[in-house]
């Protein structure tokens, strides 16, 4: 878990402090002869994108939290706490206090995320197609050792010093990786073509190795920060998958509902459906259309299912009538109305 999780909930929070407090309309700023409230902010603040983005995503979170929250683990929120607290250290408290949380809110706030991931994949539905869709890129769990170099040409020097006989790749590792996840433990991972934390090429290049075989030096740019790293990997303990998928079966439909639910536009179309199930009115007419794109796209999807509906019944019509051509009965009359 990343500091940017915290970031985003406090740019929440601090709006929906204001938006407590503007049932009192409290003073903001007072000067000589006039004041500013909370509520000559909400006029103001309520045209910004960003915070249109805001309440859009209180909105969704709220509706989520209260259907699935009571479906949400609670230990697995305390661990997403902790890990937290453990990335901010001493300036923890001081990060929530400063956004408005407290240890309850916030939790509260990670439950609904939580609760929106779940409510998402409770509509998806996972078929035979999908499974093997999954297994084409699947790959089992393998043991490995990993070398991360800032530069290509240090790489190449670890390269050689780890490929030679009787070299002690995790003491190497615990010298010189720039990895952090790994060098404290020597290098020492286990990851399956799933893993997130290992970097796509990474994984492909070391899927190829057989036991005790040590790659070439792998080259990976971050396309956010256009920054390359450069790994070496020596795998320890690979396993084929094999032609039969059953083994895999569970492993598999998660990946399955995990690529479905992410889906942008299958997402959209959750949380618009959701939303309307909500009954949910946006009240403010400068933010009437916040929730539109979500609203579409679940109406796209009723519409479709309207449209195959309507030309089954067409065809059912045309078939009925197609039998009764030669009869003028009140039956005939029906069937070609349909």
């Amino acid at each position: 878990m990343k500091k940017k999780m915290l970031l985003a909930a406090i740019s929440a929070m601090a709006v929906l402090s204001l938006a407590a407090c503007g049932s009192k309309d409290q003073d903001i700023a007072t000067m000589k002869g006039s004041t500013i409230t909370v509520s000559d902010f909400y006029d103001q603040a309520k045209y910004e994108s960003t915070n249109q983005q805001t309440i859009r995503n209180m909105i969704i979170l709220k509706v989520f939290g209260d259907k699935y929250g009571d479906k949400v683990d609670q230990k697995e929120i305390d661990k997403q706490y902790n890990e937290q607290a453990k990335v901010y250290g001493d300036s923890f408290e001081q990060q929530l206090e400063q956004s408005g949380f407290t240890k309850k809110t916030f939790k509260e706030y990670l439950t609904q995320q939580a609760a929106l991931e779940k409510g998402i994949k409770s509509h998806v539905k996972v078929t035979d197609k999908d499974l093997k869709t999954a297994w084409d890129s699947f790959h089992p769990e393998v043991d490995a050792h990993i070398i991360a170099a800032a530069s290509e040409d240090e790489a190449k020097k670890l390269k050689e010093e780890v490929s030679k006989k009787d070299a002690d790749f995790e003491k190497i590792a615990k010298k010189s990786s720039t990895d952090s996840a790994t060098k404290e433990k020597g290098g020492k991972i286990s990851f399956d073509s799933q893993t997130a934390s290992v970097p796509a090429d990474v994984k492909t290049a070391a899927f190829k190795l057989k036991d005790g075989e040590v790659s070439d030096v792998i080259p990976v740019t971050d396309q956010s920060t256009m920054m390359t790293s450069y790994y070496i990997v020596r795998m320890d303990k690979n396993k084929a998958k094999g032609n039969d998928m059953e083994p895999y079966k569970k492993e598999l439909k998660e990946i399955a509902i995990n690529t479905q639910a992410s889906d942008s536009t299958f997402s959209a179309k959750v949380i618009g459906q959701e939303l309307k199930d909500a009954n949910v009115k946006v009240k403010d007419k400068a933010l009437q259309n916040i929730l539109s794109d979500f609203i579409e796209a679940a109406e796209t999807k009723d519409s479709t299912k309207t449209t195959s509906s309507s030309t089954k019944e067409s065809e059912n019509s045309s078939t009925t009538a197609s039998e009764t051509k030669n009869s003028e009965t009140a039956e005939s009359s029906t069937a070609e109305s349909k």
